[in-house]
C-alpha cells in the first residue's frame, strides 16, 4: 500500500500506485446486490439455468456490483494522509469490458491520472481504476473514478 501526504499526491501523477489484494465475487454477494437493488435477472440467480443457458455457463455480477467495490478495493492500495475526508465524487468512462462469473476474484489496478487543488481545503484527484479478474484476459470494469480530499 502506498502511504502519501495530500501535499505530495501529485507527484504520482502519471504513475501506477498499485493493486489491492484479491477478493472473491461470491452468489451470496451477487444475491445481496440483487435484492437491495431489484435486479433479479436469471443471468445473477439463477445458478442452474445460467449453467445451462449463458455464455459465460455460470451465474455473473452485476456490473454496477463490480463499479460497487471500487473504493473498497482502492483502499486497499492509497493511504492519502493530512485529509480529514475522502468523498466519492463520481465516475467518468465507465465500461464493462468482460462479465465476472460467481466464484471469481477481482482486484483493481490504480493509475493516478490528475491532481487538481480545487479550493484551500478540496483536492480532485482522478484515477484509472481497471478490475482485474483473475485469470481473464480481459478486466471486468475500466473506469475514471474521481476522489474529492477534503483536508
Amino acid at each position: 500500500m502506498l502511504s502519501v501526504e495530500l501535499n505530495d499526491l501529485e507527484k504520482h501523477k502519471g504513475s501506477l500506485i498499485g493493486h489491492s489484494p484479491w477478493k472473491t465475487v461470491t452468489q451470496e454477494m451477487i444475491q445481496a446486490f440483487a435484492d437491495a437493488t431489484g435486479d433479479h435477472q436469471w443471468i445473477h440467480l439463477d445458478v442452474e439455468r445460467a449453467r445451462r443457458e449463458s455464455p459465460w455457463k455460470s451465474t455473473v455480477a452485476h456490473g454496477f456490483l463490480t463499479a460497487s467495490l471500487i473504493p473498497l478495493l482502492n483502499q486497499q492500495v492509497i493511504n492519502v494522509q493530512g485529509k480529514s475526508a475522502s468523498i466519492n465524487y463520481g465516475i467518468d468512462k465507465l465500461r464493462f469490458p468482460a462479465a465476472v462469473k460467481s466464484g471469481s476474484a477481482i482486484r483493481s489496478k490504480m493509475e493516478l491520472m490528475d491532481v487538481t487543488r480545487v479550493d484551500d481545503r478540496r483536492t480532485l484527484a482522478t484515477y484509472r481504476t481497471t478490475v482485474e479478474i483473475q485469470g481473464e484476459d480481459k478486466p471486468a470494469c475500466v473506469a475514471e473514478n474521481l476522489v474529492m480530499y477534503v483536508a
